[in-house]
């Protein structure tokens, strides 16, 4: 497909160094056979077809003439070329349409008769305003799985309002819980609420084709940003309903747990170190040399040691302090502690855990004067692993291709 060179050119050259093979020998990959006609921008419904590319299904990407916005986010190298892009469009074809024009939206319907799959996260009732939509294909095609990315789903008073990954985090209970108490609530740094919503989406298709399997029917996959966000809440609501605690920001820690936080070692390195469990915080005991605190009954158990989480916390830290990291390692993996550094992108591109699984894979893309690493596919499969085989396209590349394909 376009866009690729692996570490060895057609002619023999070598790539530049560093740059490597995506996964080997291609293989198909569990969702191969599977045609997807991504629909839209942005980050949710297109990291979901990134995933479905990645397990092995044909993605067929349609753009505007003006292309997916991505295309210029983030990170621009010198070209003004978004450093996101290769990866976020990976084995996806691009083919530009004007869905404002019919003589575009028949080639449109055109290509999804061909597919088995519509993911699309526009705003509820573009898509009917195409004709597009699943109950204008259906009737010619049970079998068409149609899903929908929106920020508060295909229904409800709020059905029509914009929706981005922010307002899904915020509404769906997360960032009430993120960042210290006497501050306004924090942020990950990255897009959680869009990139969430698309594992679900990835899962309510997978789901829906497995039904498909059976019935021979297809379906529509409603998923909402703010649910999506929702749905990974624990037991938020039933601490609030049953119990009568409304959970708040606690900063690095969860309450009740404890010793599980990061710890700033003697050169400055940040180690997590998560030894709540009666077990380990015995070994951690000994291995910080401090029988004393294994014997002190504020630390007897996990609940005492939640109770005086804050003192237990001053003494682990205290004791990081005066060592370097490599040697608190050295010390919790020999008393068999759970640890990690707090990683940066240096220590993730040179730590041998990440290199052991190939979870980087350098892929030479179209236009781009560099490699552009980027993580690797997730899960692994045994018998039909996915793989990277194209980098994000260059706009409209496979236009003409699939024009010809579908007419």
């Amino acid at each position: 497909m376009d866009g690729l060179r692996s570490s060895t050119d057609p002619a023999g050259a070598r790539a530049p160094e560093g740059t490597v093979d995506p996964a080997g020998p291609v293989c198909k990959g569990p969702l191969d056979g599977v045609t997807v006609v991504e629909f839209g921008g942005f980050i949710a419904g297109p990291f979901a077809g990134q995933l479905l590319g990645d397990y092995g299904a044909r993605v067929i990407k349609i753009e505007p003439p003006s292309g997916d916005p991505t295309r210029t986010w983030g990170v621009l190298d010198d070209r003004g070329q978004s450093l996101w892009w290769p990866g976020i469009a990976r084995n996806k074809e691009s083919v530009v349409l004007d869905l404002k024009s019919e003589a575009d939206r028949d080639v449109a319907r055109k290509i999804i008769r061909g597919a088995d799959v519509v993911l699309e996260n526009f705003a509820p009732g573009r898509m009917a305003e195409w004709a597009l939509d699943y109950a204008s294909l259906a009737p010619e095609q049970p079998g068409l799985i149609m899903v929908h990315v929106s920020g508060f789903g295909q229904d409800g008073p709020r059905a029509a309002d914009r929706g981005f990954g922010s307002i899904a985090e915020a509404m769906g209970g997360l960032r009430a819980l993120l960042g210290y108490p006497d501050r306004p609530p924090a942020r990950a740094g990255i897009s959680f609420g869009d990139e969430v919503s698309g594992l679900f989406a990835v899962m309510g298709t997978m789901a829906a084709l497995v039904e498909r399997s059976r019935t021979g029917l297809g379906q529509e996959v409603d998923v909402a940003l703010y649910e999506s966000v929702f749905a990974l809440s624990e037991s938020l609501i039933p601490d609030y309903a049953i119990g009568g605690i409304t959970r708040r920001r606690t900063g690095s820690t969860l309450p009740g747990i404890a010793p599980s936080n990061a710890y700033t070692c003697r050169d400055g390195v940040e180690v997590l170190i998560a030894a709540n469990a009666d077990s380990l915080f015995r070994r951690l005991c000994a291995a910080m040399d401090r029988p004393d605190l294994a014997a002190d009954p504020r630390y007897a158990d996990h609940q005492a040691r939640g109770t005086h989480a804050q003192a237990l916390d001053r003494e682990v830290a205290q004791w990081a302090a005066t060592l370097d990291a490599a040697d608190v390692e050295a010390l919790l993996d020999e008393y068999d502690i759970p640890r990690g550094r707090i990683f940066t992108p240096a220590d993730i591109l040179g730590d041998e855990q990440y290199a052991a699984r190939k979870m980087i894979t350098r892929v030479v893309a179209d236009g781009y004067a560099d490699p552009v690493p980027m993580p690797s596919v997730v899960p692994k499969f045994s018998r039909s692993p996915g793989t990277i085989r194209a980098a994000g396209p260059r706009l409209g590349a496979h236009t003409d291709a699939v024009r010809a394909e579908f007419a």
